[in-house]
């Protein structure tokens, strides 16, 4: 059961209002941000950290991402109701909550073992369900493909095909790409061969690891 406080809503819109003066517009995204419960992921001393715009450990040298980048990802997502979305690295599952929370269905993979045994089953608990995956987010999921929306949360040095070819024409990649610092890169997939590609400044990410680096 999740303890959710007035002092907790209160520093969620605190949050939301910062975000606003940050540049997030989309009113579906700060709805979502302040719907979601990010306090979940901290210890009760850090509840304060956990509505600042600040990055923060999660186990696995895994970091939860701030919220200006989650809210900035989503945005660029233009998500649409029901639509069928593929994350690439679930994480804790801050930006996993965020996407149910926006109403499309989705799917999510992680490669660290630690985080997906505790997030697949940690969220369902709090009652955010989506189809959760440990394997390689290199590979993708062929077999739930195409995809409306493709959401990678750590920077990638190079765009994998394989999720280029999962993405369906007319739907939108976000990726960080990049090694010690990412660009913002937004995918438009025109047709099965052409995409359009637009960038939108430095962010930084943990890196999605190489495919040869993948196992548990």
């Amino acid at each position: 059961m999740v303890t959710d406080t007035y002092r907790h809503k209160g520093l969620r819109k605190k949050l939301v209002d910062l975000l606003k003066e940050k540049g997030i517009k989309s009113e579906e995204v700060l709805k979502a941000i302040g719907n979601v419960p990010r306090h979940v992921f901290f210890e009760a001393a850090f509840v304060e950290k956990a509505y600042q715009d600040i990055a923060f450990p999660i186990g696995a040298g895994q970091t939860i991402s701030r919220p200006h980048t989650v809210a900035f990802q989503t945005e660029l997502l233009n998500l649409k109701r029901d639509e069928k979305v593929l994350e690439i690295g679930t994480g804790c599952g801050y930006q996993t909550m965020v996407l149910i929370e926006m109403g499309v269905k989705v799917f999510t993979i992680e490669r660290q073992k630690e985080l997906y045994d505790r997030t697949h089953k940690y969220l369902p608990s709090l009652g955010y369900n989506a189809k959760f995956i440990y394997g390689d987010g290199y590979k993708g999921l062929p077999i739930f493909a195409p995809f409306d929306k493709i959401i990678i949360t750590a920077g990638a040095p190079t765009i994998p095909n394989d999720l280029l070819a999962q993405l369906k024409v007319g739907g939108l990649m976000v990726i960080p790409i990049g090694d010690k610092v990412q660009i913002m890169t937004l995918l438009e997939k025109k047709s099965p061969k052409h995409f359009e590609k637009t960038e939108f400044g430095e962010f930084k990410f943990v890196p999605l690891l190489e495919r040869k680096e993948w196992g548990e």
